[in-house]
């Protein structure tokens, strides 16, 4: 990976060790509170089973309510079938245990390619490139940071995110390390090296030869041919109204 700063360019290497940690099981160290917090405790074991974890969950309450549920695949994407076989499975476990007392639109998303980071490896990914934080607490006197990711340091609630600050003023330390515990906030920036990089990724999945078949075989239906450009932004899936005790409209 590369960062990029004006004329300047910086490698990165991504420890595999770290990287491999990425796993179902992984815990969310960034997580929602409240009526959040219980729609992803309830969601979380749901998409498990198919293979996907929970990035995030958001409830807004603007004109209708709609439950915004952000989820992914290991290797974070989130295709729009794997949002409806998200969806479908959700549903109907959503209706029985009435998280939300009132009527509400379940809304299933991919994270995007500028998407949040909650998870260690999320961070391990996005080493050298950009980023926002925001800290719960003062660090090195403010509690938002935008920088490049350098790194992880630790394991758990008590690692420490590198950062290179690109808002640091004359007098301000441009290298800080983040502790994840605090941080409340964070996702990627959506730069040029991020796009570059997604597409380079959704082109090497279309053409990786584990993915071809027999020529007799038949047709099955593929990601097409505008699946890197598509994972550029969340894909939300929108299923029907819900009211509590899981009636619809």
């Amino acid at each position: 990976m590369a960062i990029e700063n004006g004329e300047e360019s910086q490698s990165q290497t991504v420890p595999e060790t770290a990287a491999d940690s990425a796993s179902l099981s992984e815990p969310r160290l960034i997580q929602e509170t409240g009526v959040a917090a219980r729609v992803a405790a309830i969601a979380a074991p749901v998409l498990a089973d198919l293979g996907y974890r929970v990035v995030r969950v958001k409830i807004s309450t603007q004109q209708d309510v709609t439950l915004q549920i952000m989820a992914e695949k290991l290797d974070g994407t989130m295709s729009v079938d794997d949002c409806e076989k998200a969806s479908v499975a959700l549903s109907p476990v959503l209706d029985l245990e009435e998280p939300l007392s009132q009527a509400y639109r379940l809304e299933m998303s991919s994270p995007g390619i500028d998407r949040p980071l909650v998870r260690i490896s999320d961070f391990v990914r996005g080493v050298g490139h950009e980023a926002r934080m925001e800290t719960g607490s003062l660090h090195f006197g403010r509690k938002r940071f935008r920088g490049w990711i350098e790194g992880v340091e630790g394991e758990g609630r008590n690692a420490l995110i590198k950062l290179r600050r690109i808002d640091a003023k004359a007098d301000e330390e441009a290298d800080v390390a983040l502790p994840i515990s605090d941080i409340e906030d964070a996702r990627l920036v959506l730069t040029e090296a991020l796009i570059r990089e997604a597409l380079r990724a959704g082109k090497a999945s279309l053409s990786d030869p584990d993915e071809e078949t027999d020529e007799a075989a038949l047709p099955t239906r593929g990601p097409g041919r505008f699946a890197a450009r598509n994972q550029l932004k969340p894909k939300p899936i929108r299923s029907n109204t819900k009211k509590p005790g899981g009636t619809r409209h």
